[in-house]
């Protein structure tokens, strides 16, 4: 396993773990490792006890010949996308995800299902859009908590506008959704907490830098090529899951 792909695993898994959204009570551990890029836990043990990132890495691993589920091209291409995906099928993914998942999908899994592969992509974005509940729930519940969910869910990109403490202000592009379908707003600010105690993922952030946001975090500085392709994947990912919005029975 390279040293990096468990770095990115460690910082984009923080945040929700911090939370308590997801995988096993290791937030100290995750969050040292992003901190340092050293750690003595065993972290593919970690990592398999997240029911949503791991499966899509192993399965993405798989199809693609890679060996270790956290190498970095698999853990990039899953957080915020990559050249890996160009290299993959995006159908055998799915058809692989299924027969992996299907036997034991209960409620977590419940809308993985034959219907979905026209939408999949071996991608967080597709796990919180298509997998998760709350694009199902944008129309027939009001849109707030859903939307927020999925806007805060999904990786985002923002460039630095300020320092404040251990926050940044970050101008960024939120979710909308205008009662049809979701979409990118202009560009707008944000803050976000980059550090605890003096550490964290990115130390010293600059104005005019881009970083990776999960939830309320700061997690990863990203190049040109980096956002190029975080923004490309969400797009898409957006289109995809439109589409399914658009043939959504009506309501009565």
């Amino acid at each position: 396993m390279t040293a990096d792909g468990t770095l990115l695993f460690a910082r984009y898994a923080y945040a929700p773990n911090h939370l308590g959204f997801c995988g096993p009570a290791e937030t100290a551990t995750l969050f040292d490792l992003g901190v340092t890029g050293h750690t003595e836990a065993d972290v593919a043990a970690i990592a398999r006890r997240f029911s949503g990132a791991w499966p899509y890495a192993a399965v993405l691993a798989e199809v693609a010949g890679i060996a270790d589920p956290l190498d970095e091209r698999v853990m990039r291409a899953y957080w915020t996308g990559g050249p890996l995906l160009e290299t993959v099928d995006r159908q055998a993914f799915g058809s692989r995800l299924l027969e992996v998942l299907g036997a034991k999908a209960g409620r977590y899994w419940a809308h993985l299902t034959p219907e979905l592969l026209p939408e999949v992509t071996p991608t967080h974005g597709f796990h919180v859009l298509g997998v998760y509940p709350w694009s199902r729930l944008l129309a027939d519940k009001g849109f707030e908590q859903p939307l927020d969910v999925l806007q805060n869910c999904r990786i985002r990109w923002g460039r630095v506008v300020a320092v404040e403490d251990e926050h940044v202000r970050v101008e960024s592009r939120k979710l909308t959704w205008d009662g049809r379908r979701l979409a990118l707003a202009d560009p707008g600010e944000e803050r976000v907490r980059f550090a605890v105690a003096g550490r964290g993922f990115v130390p010293q952030p600059a104005v005019g830098e881009r970083l990776a946001l999960h939830w309320d975090w700061a997690c990863d500085r990203l190049n040109g090529a980096e956002v190029d392709y975080l923004q490309r994947c969400t797009e898409h990912q957006l289109d995809l899951t439109n589409a399914r919005l658009a043939h959504r029975p009506e309501e009565s």
